[in-house]
């Protein structure tokens, strides 16, 4: 049965609207951060010294609530993650988030959060979108004309059953990788260690000196689709950026197009960073290509040249992410301060050890192939 989502809830609404940050401590509120990853985070909500829980009664957060960002970068609206309470614990809904609380005659609210993440409520999604300079967002009215597929709630719970199951195998997969990735920066802190303190006394040299060339991409124009017609080139953008290892991407284009752009086409085993994107808030996406590609403006390409290994330069690319990230500074989006990468300092130890390293790296690779295809 399609049911509208005003149909199938009885609260859609904003959280209060609490300056936070001013003082710590009392009761927790959520922001946008609060769901992150798709999960509801605990450690990323926000304080305000709130004690007296009596003026916010009406946005105390229940059991089956869920969470929605409507105001954020134009990928990320939509996202919604289904709250599950302690019983120890009391917390604010806060500002930038809505909160759906489902007619549980008519749906299962976990069904629900799956069907926020399908196809068909993320296409309705775009239709309804505004975008502004900064970000984007839509009205709760035009939300709740959006249609869902309603079957009998028995048939709901079945679904949920499966998918849940589903959830938790790719969250072992999820986690195996994570270590895997653990391992990959703890032994290079083992043989190198802190690259940014350089503590180890390794020669050092500048991003720029240690590459042949530094580039950024470029977009064919959209208005000549020809440019992208039975495209067999790989077109990278901050969406393709999930794997420190691209082999291919969403969009493709032909020669046609790079050759009509400022898109260029990058060889393989260079480095691909990104450096103007909403994802900087939270991680520096670093890559390499194994296959011949190009990529749009919102990245960087690194050539590097014969003081240091592509997997070692963008491994340490990662090393210092956290201090890379601190000096991210928004413009019309999160962006690096491209000069300062160029002249940022690092570690160059002999290239036998970056062999040494990198042959892990390669051994790291084959485990998490293997992983994947479980």
């Amino acid at each position: 049965m399609i049911k509208t989502i005003d149909e199938c809830f009885s609260l859609i609404q904003n959280g209060a609207n609490i300056k936070q940050g001013d003082v710590d401590g009392g009761f927790p509120i959520t922001r946008i951060e609060t769901i992150t990853n798709d999960k509801f985070s605990r450690d990323r909500m926000g304080y305000a010294g709130i004690t007296d829980i009596s003026k916010y009664t009406s946005y105390l957060l229940e059991d089956g609530d869920l969470l929605m960002s409507h105001i954020n970068s134009v990928q990320y609206l939509g996202r919604t993650v289904l709250y599950v309470k302690q019983s120890d614990e009391t917390i604010i809904h806060g500002m930038n988030l809505l909160r759906l609380k489902a007619r549980r005659d008519v749906i299962n609210p976990a069904y629900a959060k799956y069907c926020f993440y399908g196809h068909p409520f993320r296409s309705q999604i775009r239709k309804i979108t505004k975008k502004s300079v900064n970000q984007a967002s839509f009205a709760v009215k035009d939300l709740k004309q959006i249609k869902l597929n309603i079957p009998a709630l028995s048939e709901q719970n079945e679904i949920v059953m499966i998918l849940d199951k589903i959830q938790q195998v790719l969250a072992h997969r999820i986690d195996e990788l994570s270590k895997l990735d653990d391992l990959i920066k703890a032994r290079f802190v083992e043989m190198f260690g802190d690259s940014v303190s350089n503590e180890k006394g390794w020669k050092v040299d500048t991003v720029e000196s240690l590459c042949k060339e530094i580039y950024g991409g470029g977009t064919p124009s959209k208005a000549h689709p020809e440019y992208y017609e039975d495209g067999d080139i790989p077109w990278v953008s901050s969406k393709d950026m999930k794997t420190d290892l691209l082999t291919d991407s969403l969009i493709r284009i032909n020669q046609l197009g790079v050759d009509n752009s400022t898109a260029r086409m990058v060889p393989i085993n260079s480095v691909i960073m990104v450096i103007r994107s909403g994802i900087l808030k939270h991680t520096l996406p670093v890559a390499i290509n194994a296959v011949p590609i190009t990529v749009n403006k919102d990245l960087k390409v690194f050539i590097p040249g014969e003081k240091i290994l592509a997997r070692f330069l963008a491994v340490q690319f990662k090393m210092h992410e956290k201090d890379i990230l601190s000096g991210v500074r928004a413009v019309t989006a999160d962006n690096i301060e491209f000069n300062s990468l160029r002249k940022r300092k690092m570690i160059v130890p002999p290239i036998e050890l970056q062999q040494k390293y990198v042959s892990l790296l390669e051994q790291v690779d084959k485990s998490k192939f293997i992983n994947q295809l479980l």
